[in-house]
């Protein structure tokens, strides 16, 4: 045999072996992913025993200066809770172990929450939803040191609505939030407590704070799991802090507030029997008539008020369905878009309480309808950040002049889910991809769910007071992203006007 021949057996060979080898790993390849796309999605639907009782958050006492002021005291502590029996979480909460009381106010009243931070590092307490001027918004300028305090004060001038209260602290928001920094604000006004909506609260109007969670051992596990660029999603829920909860309702008509407490999940809400319910709510407060519909998605940080009917003796669960509209196969797949969830279940009574018939009319939405817009305005999101900026504390972006409506576009530049908040006002959501709303978009909003290659526009109107030195935020509400840059600042200032500097960016200040 020639050298040659014997060289090309060699050859011959070495090619077996090396399209073996290759062979051998793009099955592993493919078979590694195609285990973690089988594995991505996560579903608990018939899992959950629904044993125990759904907790509702008290309602925070108040006193009442003699000026009239109404007067809050929320502290931020660390604890524990058993979650699971026997088990107990290293938790935060507000005055309690998890979660926060659920502050209640009627417009016109001057309010002043007395905040102490009793944790041993700084945060923030956001109010979310609400119309307030910049130096009392508590974002990420107004932290509270260890062992501060800070007393915001405002008078409430909007709608009834459910908002909430949350941390804001830059590049910490997921995890305060996460480890239970969170709780309901809800208002209320001389129009919608003349409706005959439910509103016994906690019996027929209920808050319904979701969130999901993943345990490891007792603690929480807060990782963010390979390929979820949309942040932490965990592999379970919980509502009001209770795991497997169930409601007993005892009349026809039940009200729910639902809030995606959430960090990154987005819902889409509907029950297991697929049945209608009525949208009364959305982020601002009440739609103008009640909607029906059988499902209502929510992206973090967004409120939804929904009525159900229930029958004597009957049960039924909300739950969480999987959704198509995450820009993509593999978005849907990694993002939470192919999950579904068992939530809470609704268990009604023998004999129920009759329930009046819900008003044809609701409320007047305080929103401009776009038609008096004074500016438009751009803003491009990507996790590198909005308008190709990520996040600087001392940077002003936007200057608003007080007293003007604006239109402002909001376009999904990323693959990826967002969504997007302004604080300060409440917004109209004039289009979707260039068409009219859908009816759960049509209310007063503050947050709006951007998923990959969608557009929106949105009016607003900005009252003031003008702060030329102190900036309101606009961010995606899915916390990782929003602490890894996506966020802006902008100030309202009188016409003609400038910006002026950020004031207590950076370190905490102890406010008294």
């Amino acid at each position: 045999m020639t050298k040659t021949s014997g060289g090309r057996g060699r050859l011959k060979r070495v090619l077996i072996i090396f399209s073996v080898v290759v062979g051998v790993l793009v099955a592993a390849v493919g078979g590694g992913f195609a285990w973690l796309w089988t594995g991505a999605d996560v579903n608990t639907v018939g899992k959950e025993p629904f044993t125990n009782r759904l907790a509702v958050p008290p309602l925070a006492e108040s006193t009442v200066e003699k000026d009239g002021t109404r007067v809050f005291d929320l502290r931020m502590q660390a604890g524990e809770k058993e979650f699971k029996s026997g088990r107990k979480t290293p938790t935060w909460g507000f005055n309690g172990d998890y979660l926060g009381p659920t502050l209640r106010a009627e417009r016109g009243e001057k309010v002043k929450v007395r905040i102490a931070n009793g944790l041993d590092e700084a945060s923030t307490v956001h109010w979310h939803g609400m119309h307030l001027p910049a130096a009392m918004d508590g974002g990420p300028h107004q932290m509270v040191g260890p062992g501060g305090k800070w007393a915001p004060r405002w008078k409430i001038d909007q709608p009834a609505s459910t908002l909430w209260y949350h941390p804001h602290p830059h590049g910490q928001t997921e995890q305060h939030v996460q480890r239970g920094l969170a709780g309901m604000f809800l208002l209320d006004d001389e129009k919608s407590a003349a409706l005959d909506l439910p509103d016994a609260y906690g019996v027929n109007d209920v808050p319904v704070i979701v969130q999901d969670v993943t345990f490891d051992g007792a603690k929480f596990d807060h990782g963010h799991d390979f390929l979820r660029n949309t942040g932490f999603l965990g592999d379970r829920t919980m509502v009001n802090g209770t795991l497997n909860p169930y409601q007993e309702v005892g009349d026809e008509l039940v009200r729910l507030r639902l809030l995606n407490a959430s960090t990154a999940r987005v819902y889409d809400f509907g029950f297991s029997d697929d049945r209608d319910f009525a949208l009364i709510g959305t982020d601002g407060g009440l739609l103008e008539k009640p909607a029906a519909m059988d499902r209502v998605q929510l992206s973090p940080g967004e409120r939804a008020e929904i009525v159900v009917r229930m029958k004597p003796g009957e049960k039924t669960v909300l739950r969480s369905f999987p959704q198509d509209n995450y820009g993509g196969a593999w978005q849907t797949r990694f993002s939470g878009g192919a999950d579904s969830f068992d939530v809470l279940e609704l268990r009604a009574k023998q004999s129920l309480r009759d329930s009046p018939e819900l008003p044809v009319q609701l409320g007047e939405l305080e929103v401009p309808d776009g038609s008096e817009s004074a500016k438009e305005r751009f803003f491009g999101l990507k996790m590198s950040g909005i308008n190709e900026r990520p996040m600087d504390m001392d940077r002003i972006d936007e200057v608003v002049t007080r007293g003007t409506t604006e239109t402002w576009t909001v376009r999904n530049d990323d693959g990826m889910p967002h969504n997007f908040h302004v604080h300060d006002v409440q917004f109209r959501v004039l289009e979707v991809n260039g068409e009219q709303p859908p009816p759960e978009l049509r209310g007063a909003k503050d947050t709006v769910f951007v998923p990959g290659a969608t557009t929106v526009k949105l009016a607003m109107r900005f009252d003031g007071p003008a702060d030329p030195d102190t900036p309101y935020m606009y961010h995606c509400h899915l916390l990782s992203h929003e602490d890894g840059g996506m966020m802006g600042q902008f100030v309202v200032v009188e016409k003609g006007q400038k910006a002026g500097k950020p004031t207590g960016s950076g370190g905490a200040h102890d406010h008294h």
